[in-house]
Formats: C-alpha cells, structure tokens, sequence
C-alpha cells in the first residue's frame, strides 16, 4: 500500500451498529486495513435512533467515527473535514443522500467517491425515478463511482449515467474473524440468510427438495423474517436469530455451504455476496446458484459448486468423498486469501484514489 499517509474521510450509512445493515461490516473491515496501513481515516455517521439503540461498536480504535444530527450541523461543523481530505467518500443509503453528495462534490478540494453498496438496487431505483440517496444528475460530479457489482454494470454507470471513472470495490472478509476451526458437524448443508421473498423459491428447489430426497440428511436454515406459513421439512432445523460472532462457528459446523443470490444481482451478474467469502474463508465447501461473472471468482466445479435443482444439491451430498469435499473448501479459501480480503480491497481503494488524481492533474 502506498507509504504516503492519507486523510480519507468516509460519509457512510453505519460504522458503528450492524443490526439491520451489512454496511457496518464491509466499511469496518476496509478501514480497519486503511489505519494498519498508517492511513487516517474519519467516519461521519447519521445519529438516528435504530443504530443508537443498537450499537455494537461505539468506539473503534482504527478511525475517528463523528455522529452529526442533521445536514445542516453537517454543513456548519464538519466541512473542514472534507475540504481538507484527500479523499472524501459517501456511501449509499446515507440520509439525504442526494443533498450530502451534491455538498460533498462542490466542498471537496480531493478526490469525490461515491461507494455503492448496494449498486443492483440502486440501478433500480433510479429506473424508477427513486432518487433516495442518488440521482442521475449527481453520479457525473463524483470523481470515482465506486461498485459493489463489477462487469458490464461499470460500463453502463459510465457510458449511460456519465460517470468519470466506475470501479469494482467487492465486499470482502477479515480473515482474522473467518476461518478454519475444528467444532463438531452438525449438518450436511445449511444455509444463512434473511428471508426475502425471490430467494425462498430456490431456498425450497435447493434445499428442501434435497432435503426431502434424503430423510438420513441433516440441514439447517439460520435467519429471521421467516414467514410462519413455510412448511419446514422435518430434517431442516431453523435458527432464528444467529449473531454475527456465532457465524464462523455455523459455517464450520456444516459439511457444505448454501449461497442463494437475490434476483437484481443474479440480473446484474458480477455482485459477490460477503457470505460467499466469509463461508470460503473457513473453508467449507459452497453450493451455489449460478450468475454471469461468478467464475471470476471462484472456478466452477474445483473451488465452487454449482446447483440448479435438489437432485443437483444431493448428488453433491451423497457423492463426493470427504477428501475432495474438504480439497473443495481449502481451494476456495487459498483464493479468498489470495484476492479477497479486507486488506486487498483496502489497497485497490488507495490505487483507485491515485488513478484517479493522476488523470484530474493531467485534464
């Protein structure tokens, strides 16, 4: 990482509280690595009632996290901060997304950077006319469009909404929080996620058919908002609630992962979820649904598997033996390690950073 210490000021939806976001876990992680590599990094987060109820990180040793009330005190206490930053970045689904950016662009004296998190829905909304934290207008004022999804969706940000420079910045993991470890299997397959209306169908085709052409099989589904209408297979188990300090110990506790994608990134293509590098880096093999860009990932059949149909997922189950099982997971994790860590998105966010400001001196 470059030696030269930066001041990157970050506008983001949650550092400091996880519940109900993944954002908290995504900026954590990358900050974390921009202050080991002598980086300052402060975070200014809208202090609304949901977080401040339920924060699980008041205050983070890796970066200066400010709370602020509303725009105005925004505008009146803090715009040194990011005048004086070389780089000031604001997140998606930020509160008066559009008003903080549009400040942002016009105060800013470095490089502008908008980080999409969330870029399948927000292509959506804007097709919609929904301009809740980004509007068509503003994605030409920011220096760098910053992407949860890669591919083809770069192009279009650029060519079709006039953004200077689109970046892939993927989600990623710490692998000092994933990892292998030695707990008893529970399970043959589980899964974990929050239920959503486009992802129960495959969750049933996958997971329950398999589970209903197995009865000696065991499986497990851990996430809230399951209606009580769904008719669990009696050798599906279902937690809940799983807090995120209890995930490492799920994944390892299951001969094979379930990752199921939601509809607008299976669309988008190219939009990695963070639960398909926190399950590899501990090592366990995933079964997966299939989306355009995922073999830039993880190559099919050697470090992922792939599932259409229940059959599909049983086969795997009952027919591999545990040596290539376990080959499977450990293949996975090593290209985790290798690509997809915390500290590689870390990096690949400073290289943007200079890419970016070698082509504005050079306008």
């Amino acid at each position: 990482m470059n030696k030269v210490p930066l001041e990157i000021t970050i506008l983001g939806l949650s550092i400091t509280s996880s519940w109900g976001n993944g954002h908290a876990t995504t900026f954590r992680g990358i900050v974390k690595e921009l202050h080991r590599a002598g980086h300052r990094v402060t975070f200014l987060e809208r202090d609304v009632p949901w977080y401040a109820n339920n924060r699980d990180l008041v205050n983070p040793d890796f970066c200066k996290v400010i709370l602020y009330q509303d725009l105005n005190e925004l505008k009146n206490e803090y715009a040194d901060l990011v005048r004086s930053a070389d780089m000031v970045i604001v997140g998606s689904y930020v509160p008066e997304g559009v008003a903080v950016g549009t400040w942002v662009c016009n105060e800013a004296e470095g490089v502008t950077a908008f980080y999409d998190i969330d870029t399948p829905v927000t292509l959506a909304k804007l097709q919609r006319n929904d301009y809740e934290y980004l509007s068509p207008e503003l994605i030409p004022m920011y220096d760098l469009y910053l992407s949860f999804t890669g591919g083809p969706t770069l192009k279009l940000l650029e060519e079709q909404y006039g953004s200077p420079c689109a970046r892939a910045l993927y989600c990623s993991v710490e692998p000092a929080l994933y990892y292998p470890e030695r707990v008893e299997i529970t399970d043959d397959l589980g899964y974990l996620g929050t239920y959503s209306d486009d992802r129960q169908p495959p969750l049933e085709r996958l997971l329950f058919d398999a589970a209903k052409g197995w009865s000696e099989g065991k499986f497990v589904v851990a996430g809230p908002q399951y209606p009580d209408s769904i008719v669990w297979p009696a050798n599906v188990r279902h937690i809940h609630h799983l807090p995120p300090a209890e995930h490492r110990k799920f994944y390892n506790s299951q001969r094979y992962t379930l990752n199921i994608t939601r509809a607008d990134m299976i669309r988008a293509g190219y939009s990695p979820s963070v639960r398909l590098f926190e399950a590899a880096a501990c090592g366990v093999p995933i079964i997966s649904d299939y989306w355009d860009g995922l073999e830039s990932v993880f190559e099919l059949g050697k470090e992922i598997l792939i599932s259409a149909s229940g059959e599909e997922t049983l086969a795997y189950l009952k027919d591999i033996d545990d040596v290539e099982r376990q080959a499977i997971g450990e293949r996975a994790r090593q290209k985790i390690l290798k690509s997809h860590t915390a500290a590689h998105r870390a990096q690949e966010l400073v290289d943007y950073l200079h890419e970016v400001k070698g082509t504005l001196m050079n306008r």
